[in-house]
């Protein structure tokens, strides 16, 4: 009897929201072969991850198994699902497999680390199956906020399994194709084994609504402005900049797409035939040079990125142009929790030029691109599974998603980064646990979340930093005095003295009072005066600094 099993694998994506990466596995249990889905990134935030550019999923195990992996299929464009295939291909050398609009931008992002463009395989949507191994896999239409977002149909030996990707119920998304509940429910009919599914909003308890329901309200919005309009929405969600661009055109206005990522979204859809009847652009050079009501802008930087579009103009101008008072700015957009404060920051720079700023309190302006908790509950009815595996969510998310799945008498496990799930059996079981970290970006170089870096950049932001010099001499005698250098610190203290001047005396103090055991050890010369640059600063300033002593010896 075969004892060959089923695993699914998330490295990124369960517990959190973002850096999604999913490991699917079939076979003798060690040597089971394997396909990725998804190789995503998480953005950083200043209190948790200074200066890194980018965060995605530690794939060191993937790595050490590198011989075993078939292949990497990407479910859609989004960054969360996309942004790491250039960084983390070379780790793992195996073909990328996507739909028409996601190979275009994968494969952008493989050319500017010198790969290939056979390195992306371009995929037809279901029927059509893409054969890796042990598992068969087919790309599965399915409605999100970006065009040609699929399910996966992931066939093995031991069952079918279907990976939500992300998804809505929407039977008119304007760009890309609307759900088909007919075919979700063929794929279904032979039996499911285990139903993967985005938990994003579990808690939202309305069914979601459709994108075609904004037009009307943004049209009306946009022919009611006196002035310049500019708009703002996530670059990838092509349904509403053509829906923002057609409300301006058919105000009479002439449109503008400013942000990179905008316009490569918009000749990718273009490229690829799922965008066909896109407004005439301008550029911003002639932008400028037409009445400023006759102009609606379409710039990129809805979660108030410091360097994209909406920033740039909230500070000042940005391609030569210039915000002024009455004109007006739409967020056509949710801001993802963690962005608040960037967001109303451009706001409130917005409000100080006077300008109009509209956001999406209200709901006219904006729909989910994710399923509600009504329709997830619609497509597990549909898809009649075995098991419900939540997945992209947070962990009071997942938790709520497995109490929903076990409310219709349906098996479900809460399987957070690094729980390895045995789907062979009647039951999700945990086969074993995996090491599951971050690997951030920092600059041109990848370092490990627990390597260090960030946590002493951390300290020295919250501590400051002071650095220690001093010179011993042939006899390891002091040759003069130490001497201090501060950052981030107040220049004077409690005692009203210069900080630098009262450090630098309490260490000349320590230096004539060590003996010859400590003068001859730059061990104990280093863990004496940082010693006491901590605990003088700690009376002075009520702080304990990152301290680095930096002794010379004379020879």
């Amino acid at each position: 009897m075969s004892n060959d099993r089923i695993i699914y694998l998330p490295l990124g994506g369960a517990g959190e929201i973002g850096m999604n990466c999913y490991v699917y596995g079939y076979g003798e249990p060690g040597k089971e072969r394997l396909i990725v889905v998804d190789l995503g990134v998480a953005f950083p935030d200043m209190d948790s991850s200074p200066g890194v550019d980018i965060i995605f999923a530690d794939i060191s195990w993937l790595e050490q198994n590198r011989d075993r992996i078939e292949a990497v299929f990407i479910t859609h464009a989004h960054e969360d699902h996309i942004g790491a295939v250039g960084h983390l291909f070379e780790r793992l050398g195996v073909r990328i497999y996507a739909r028409a609009f996601t190979a275009n931008l994968a494969r952008q992002k493989l050319a500017e680390y010198g790969y290939s463009e056979d390195t992306v395989q371009t995929c037809s949507k279901w029927p059509e199956t893409v054969e890796a191994g042990p598992f068969k896999v087919g790309f599965l239409p399915i409605s999100h906020s970006i065009p040609e977002s699929s399910a996966l149909v992931i066939d093995t030996p031991g069952g079918r399994l279907i990976h939500s990707g992300d998804f809505k119920l929407d039977p008119t998304p304007i760009v890309g194709e609307a759900f088909d509940p007919e075919l979700f429910a063929e794929v279904s009919a032979g039996g499911v084994k285990a139903l993967i599914c985005d938990s994003t909003n579990v808690f939202s308890p309305n069914p979601g609504r459709s994108e075609f329901e904004l037009g009307p309200n943004i049209t009306e919005l946009v022919a009611s402005a006196p002035n310049m309009v500019v708009a703002t929405t996530f670059a990838s969600n092509v349904a509403r900049v053509k829906t923002l661009a057609e409300a301006g055109a058919k105000a009479g206005r002439s449109i503008c797409l400013l942000g990179r990522a905008m316009r490569r979204m918009i000749e990718a859809a273009i490229e690829t035939g799922v965008l066909t009847d896109f407004p005439p652009v301008i550029g911003p050079e002639d932008a400028v040079q037409i009445p400023r009501e006759n102009v609606m802008l379409l710039v990129t930087g809805s979660q108030g990125e410091r360097r994209a579009a909406s920033a740039q103009l909230s500070r000042g101008k940005y391609n030569g142009i210039e915000l002024k008072e009455g004109d007006m700015f739409l967020f056509s957009s949710k801001t993802i929790p963690g962005n608040e404060k960037e967001v109303i920051r451009i706001m409130n720079n917005l409000s100080e030029k006077g300008v109009d700023v509209v956001d999406d309190s209200a709901g006219r302006y904006h729909v989910s691109g994710h399923a509600n908790r009504p329709d997830l509950e619609r497509l597990h009815d549909i898809v009649s599974p075995q098991m419900v595996i939540p997945m992209h969510g947070e962990h009071r998310h997942l938790r709520e998603h497995v109490k929903l799945a076990e409310a219709k008498g349906r098996a479900g496990v809460l399987a957070v980064n690094g729980m390895m799930i045995d789907l062979s059996g009647n039951e999700p079981t945990v086969a074993e646990w995996i090491d599951a970290g971050r690997t951030y970006l920092d600059g041109s170089v990848q370092i490990g979340a627990m390597d260090g870096i960030v946590r002493d950049r951390i300290r020295m932001a919250l501590n400051g930093h002071v650095v220690v010099t001093v010179i011993l001499d042939e006899d390891d005698e002091p040759l003069g005095e130490p001497w201090c250098e501060l950052k981030g610190l107040p220049e004077t203290g409690r005692s009203n003295a210069s900080l630098v001047e009262v450090l630098e005396e309490d260490l000349s103090q320590f230096l004539g009072r060590a003996g010859e055991k400590t003068l001859t050890d730059d061990d104990k010369i280093e863990e004496g005066m940082r010693r006491i640059v901590r605990n003088t600063a700690q009376n002075e300033i009520g702080k304990k600094p990152e301290v680095t002593i930096v002794v010379n010896r004379l020879s």
